[in-house]
């Protein structure tokens, strides 16, 4: 990837001001709650960091972890929960059922967890037929057979009519670290590449087709799939360099090597919102290459007549790793070894300055800043 054109003093003086303005602590000075506060942009930042964090702060909680840690006698287990309130509960290519399950055993496999098991409990509206809630029951059986999990316990209410949109799922998961992850923001480098793991917008644009709110008819489906393959391939890559593994410890214990540093999935605020979150909580730089990105067709077209930027839809089925330089070239034709997985690239290059910035390397040869999502653009899509 080529270097990037020099900077001028006045591009200087601008980054320099905005790396100000990220380097202070998110605080939380809004009245009210909004749409833009489950967003994934910069409103839910400063609600996390600036209530939930100080009120919930332990050893065990990080605010950009996708999972928190349980130490277990014997194994690491690692814990995630989520909630699903996508509107329509059905859509091209899944279904609020599916991508429960997916959403769920993602954020365990993000944190290098293989998933076991996780909990089910379901918010209904009164009047819901009951030929759909089969069919999103049939659904999670479906999604978690695939994924390799089992739905071990789970919780029903009801709400009154007009209360929930049918129907709401919240999930809990578990699963057990696997010894060849050692995955952290603080791990990544200047050098480390960014590998991409697939086309991104699908999952956003067809929820956003699928509402009937724009005039617009494309055949774009949800990307909404368990990770959990693609990870277990990445974590294969540089295993050969480790020491050999001392008989008499456990091989929980057993240092790994650092080709794969840190791994997000691009799901609210997508593939922007993941690079600006990382790159302010390891001060690093991040270049992207916008002609590196892989989009399908039908997104690009979506998204350029709804006016939007594919780099901020969010995907259930995509997700970032960040590598060793090294150990790019095989990361990345391990991925494409994976189902699903096809079109993953090469899409940048982390770097040490400007810190906490996201440039963007135009497809004009240009360089922009690609900042946090602001306020709510986008309907309710997970």
């Amino acid at each position: 990837m080529p270097e990037p054109t020099a900077v001028s003093e006045r591009e200087q003086r601008v980054l320099g001001i905005i790396e100000t303005a990220r380097g202070k602590r998110a605080k939380f000075r809004d009245h009210q709650i909004n749409m833009a506060h489950g967003a994934g942009g910069k409103a839910t930042q400063s609600l996390i960091e600036g209530l939930f964090l100080p009120a919930f702060a332990s050893a065990s909680l990080d605010a950009l972890a996708d999972a928190g840690t349980l130490p277990a006698e014997h194994a690491a287990l690692a814990l995630t929960t989520d909630s699903y309130v996508v509107k329509p509960l059905r859509f091209p290519g899944g279904s609020i059922g599916e991508l429960a399950v997916n959403g769920t055993v993602n954020d365990l496999a993000m944190a290098g967890a293989r998933p076991l098991g996780l909990s089910l409990a379901l918010i209904l509206e009164e009047g819901l037929a009951a030929e759909e809630l089969k069919v999103e029951v049939e659904a999670i059986a479906r999604a978690a057979g695939v994924a390799g999990v089992q739905i071990v316990c789970g919780d029903t209410k009801v709400v009154e009519r007009g209360h929930a949109d049918g129907m709401y799922v919240c999930t809990a998961g578990v699963g057990e670290r696997d010894p060849r992850a050692a995955l952290s923001p603080a791990a990544l480098r200047p050098g480390d590449r960014i590998l991409l793991s697939g086309s991104i917008g699908e999952h956003g644009t067809a929820i956003m087709l699928a509402r009937g709110e724009f005039d617009l008819d494309a055949p774009i489906e949800s990307d909404t799939r368990s990770l959990w393959p693609a990870v277990d391939a990445l974590l294969d890559v540089g295993m050969s360099a480790l020491p050999p593994l001392d008989a008499g410890r456990p091989d929980i214990g057993r240092p790994t090597h650092p080709a794969i540093r840190c791994l997000r999935d691009a799901t609210r605020g997508g593939v922007a919102s993941v690079l600006n979150e990382l790159a302010r909580a390891s001060s690093v730089a991040m270049i992207v290459d916008e002609r590196a990105v892989p989009v399908q067709a039908a997104v690009a077209g979506a998204a350029e007549i709804l006016g939007i930027d594919p780099m901020y839809v969010a995907n259930e089925g995509k997700f970032l790793a960040f590598v060793a330089p090294e150990w790019a070239a095989q990361a990345l034709a391990a991925l494409r070894r994976v189902p699903g997985c096809e079109a993953a690239a090469e899409i940048g290059e982390v770097r040490g300055e400007p810190p906490g910035m996201v440039l963007v390397r135009t497809s004009f040869g240009g360089r922009r800043v690609m900042d946090q999502l602001v306020g709510d653009p986008l309907p309710r899509i997970c």
